[in-house]
């Protein structure tokens, strides 16, 4: 066979290079789609493993679906939105005060963390610094308005605020930690950001950009698909995290984590080896941690959970490094992140 044939075989009937099979999102949707249909009609003659595995990916996916949903309705949106006024919003994202508008947007929206991670990349497209981008992850997984309404009922409104406001310092400085490697070049910058300028009235060119919009059918079938499309390589990962989170789910008990874990340096060292492991959303993670405070008196652990769930999380590494196309930057999050956690869990276990 020659060159010229083999050429030939590598693309369709119009010409264009041949589709690639992405095994990994088309694997996961379809043992997702399995394991829900085997859940609706599980009946006595399923093995024990089976019915558990199929009721873990229902119950996961049930949790997440609206955060992802809005994800991507969020992302449609911001795809919409030049560049200009989503750099204006932030603000300088080298100083102090960027970095604060992102952890602060981080807590106040309401999404799950998958939704979380759907909007956190949109931002790194439209110019965010990388200390912006990791304050608006690292604030925001649990911290979501509704999650955070739970987890006070679950652990009180004390703990609940301590938590809360001890994740929102991370979080800022995390950011700054983040900027000051990109300013002393360990690490690289983000290729979009952009200086806006500074006559740049936001008011007065957000009201000319609405007048000007036609919303009609194209207009919004256009945010649809460019949200799905900006969604796909995150979905990826969210998938393949139910599918892996599920098999955890399924062959290790999550009584043995509240059990072992109590207040001490080995029980916190294996709660973060067990948010590592486990892979769930936020909404997943809010009741195990409350559990490492109400059963295993672990305040410190409970807080490791919830914080390490995330900035150990291989679906957000990956994500972030497909995303920024370094692996210095996404595993940079845990290295920078995880000793603050340890720390300031260790504290909470003495003071608790």
């Amino acid at each position: 066979m020659n060159t010229h044939q083999h050429k030939q075989q590598e693309t369709d009937c119009c010409g264009n290079p041949a589709p690639k099979i992405d095994i990994i999102l088309w694997g996961s949707i379809l043992v997702i789609a399995v394991s829900m249909l085997a859940n609706f009609l599980a009946g006595d003659s399923f093995p024990l493993w089976l019915g558990t595995f199929s009721g873990s990916v229902t119950d996961l996916f049930s949790k997440m679906w609206w955060g992802l949903t809005l994800g991507i309705f969020f992302v449609s949106i911001l795809g919409k939105v030049p560049q200009t006024f989503v750099m204006k919003i932030l603000g300088d994202g080298d100083k102090f005060s960027g970095v604060f508008r992102a952890a602060a947007g981080g807590i106040l929206l309401d999404l799950c963390s998958h939704g979380i991670l759907l909007v956190g990349m949109q931002l790194y497209k439209k110019g965010a610094s990388i200390g912006q981008v990791m304050a608006f992850l690292i604030a925001s997984p649990w911290n979501s308005f509704s999650l955070t309404l739970i987890l006070w009922a679950l652990i009180g409104f004390w703990w609940m605020m301590t938590f809360l406001i001890l994740s929102f310092v991370i979080a800022i400085i995390s950011g700054l930690i983040f900027n000051k490697c990109i300013a002393k070049g360990i690490l690289p910058k983000n290729p979009n950001s952009f200086e806006p300028q500074d006559d740049f009235n936001f008011w007065f060119e957000a009201k000319k950009g609405l007048k000007a919009t036609k919303f009609n059918k194209d207009f919004f079938a256009s945010m649809l698909i460019d949200g799905i499309s900006g969604s796909k390589m995150i979905v990826k990962w969210l998938f393949f995290g139910v599918v892996l989170a599920s098999l955890i789910r399924t062959f290790v008990p999550t009584d043995y984590f509240t059990q072992f874990f109590g207040p001490t340096l080995a029980g916190l060292g294996l709660t973060i080896i067990a948010a590592t492991i486990i892979e769930v959303c936020s909404e997943g993670s809010t009741p195990i941690g409350a559990d490492l405070l109400t059963r295993a008196g672990a305040p410190g652990n409970s807080f490791a959970f919830l914080m390490t769930g995330v900035s150990t999380d291989y679906t957000e590494i990956m994500v972030l490094k497909e995303t920024t196309g370094s692996w210095k930057i996404a595993l940079f999050l845990p290295l920078i992140t995880v000793p603050q956690v340890i720390l300031l869990g260790w504290i909470l276990n003495n003071i608790g």
